[in-house]
């Protein structure tokens, strides 16, 4: 029996090679009978049932001090976290982007006292301690992220001593290497939340010379340039935790006049924010993680640290439920996904 693929005169002599054993993996083309044995013999033909579905989130302050800790939950089933691994430093208030295969932080304060310009990298399926990737262009804490499955592009922050940042900077995320110019946001500012679609992604708030921000712009993440203006939230605030399905985004919580305010927003039609419910519990510096159903926030600061994880069904506005525990009651910490919203 031949092992050649048919390919007619619509189906390319080079299919797309599956990225890994998920349901939701590209792998489009017609495949012969020995190429499709030799994916699944190493682990990668896709598998009706196996699901994307993990969560990874590090960083952030435990205790009286910065931390280094990453940890994972599986985003399909309710329950606590577990450990992954350790950053190569303490940080906390990363940004994050994530393809299907790996995650990075940019960025982040050390002590309070001094930023990093670092960005580590783990890849999501296994754990263990973070890898080197490259550098940001400049020291800063408040960073925020977006990625697609390519690309991750660092926005805004607030270097220790310095002034407010507009640069926007991206990394090709199956690569290391430092970060190469984007563009600009609309206006300087830290702490903002990131989320965004395969196509676009959303910068959410901030904090711009002292004044809480509600204004979100975007960009088109596979090109380079400036960002857009969108809307408005529907609260300014700062230290929200984005997260998105592929149509829409949403931020949670942060420091504004209502901090358990979630509201949401249709990734690819600009307009300002509609609210979608509240959090468990009032709070900010959570982290934000989503699959294509649900989204995530991740410990935070209530007066004190907690643990509490937070989900929310984020094509059905309502409040969110309880989903399990943070190994550590922290804040500042910064989630990503292998199922997010811009896969």
């Amino acid at each position: 029996m031949s092992d050649k693929r048919y390919l007619g005169n619509i189906i390319t002599p080079t299919p797309t090679a599956p990225a890994g054993p998920y349901q939701d993996s590209a792998a489009s083309g017609v495949w012969s009978l020995a190429e499709a044995f030799a994916y699944t013999k190493a682990g990668l033909w896709p598998t009706a049932g196996n699901q994307l579905t993990r969560a990874v989130y590090a960083g952030g302050v435990i205790g009286p001090g910065r931390s280094a800790d990453i940890s994972l939950f599986d985003m399909a089933t309710a329950g606590n976290s577990t450990d992954f691994g350790d950053l190569t430093t303490v940080t906390y208030t990363a940004g994050t982007a994530a393809s299907s295969t790996r995650g990075i932080w940019g960025g982040g304060s050390l002590d309070g006292r001094s930023d990093r310009n670092v960005m580590d990298y783990v890849t999501i399926a296994t754990t263990g301690n973070a890898t080197d990737f490259g550098n940001l262009s400049a020291t800063k804490g408040g960073v925020s992220g977006v990625s697609n499955d390519t690309r991750g592009v660092f926005g805004g922050g607030i270097p220790v001593g310095g002034s407010d940042q507009n640069v926007m900077e991206y990394v090709t995320i199956a690569t290391t290497g430092n970060v190469i110019d984007f563009g600009d946001l609309t206006i300087a500012r830290g702490y903002a939340s990131g989320f965004g679609s395969p196509t676009r992604g959303v910068f959410a708030g901030g904090i711009l010379a002292g004044t809480k921000q509600n204004v979100m712009d975007y960009i088109t993440i596979g090109t380079t340039g400036n960002a857009t203006d969108f809307g408005d939230l529907t609260l300014a605030r700062f230290f929200g935790a984005g997260a998105s399905s592929n149509v829409r985004g949403v931020n949670m919580g942060g420091d504004g006049t209502a901090a358990n305010v979630i509201d949401f927003v249709t990734i690819a039609t600009a307009g300002n924010a509609t609210d979608f419910g509240d959090l468990t519990a009032a709070r900010l510096m959570s982290g934000g993680a989503s699959s294509s159903i649900k989204a995530f926030g991740i410990a935070g600061l209530i007066g004190s640290a907690t643990n509490i994880i937070d989900v929310i069904t984020i094509a059905t506005a309502g409040n969110a439920t309880d989903f399990g525990d943070a190994i550590n009651a922290a804040y500042g910490n910064t989630g990503l996904s292998n199922a997010h919203g811009g896969l």
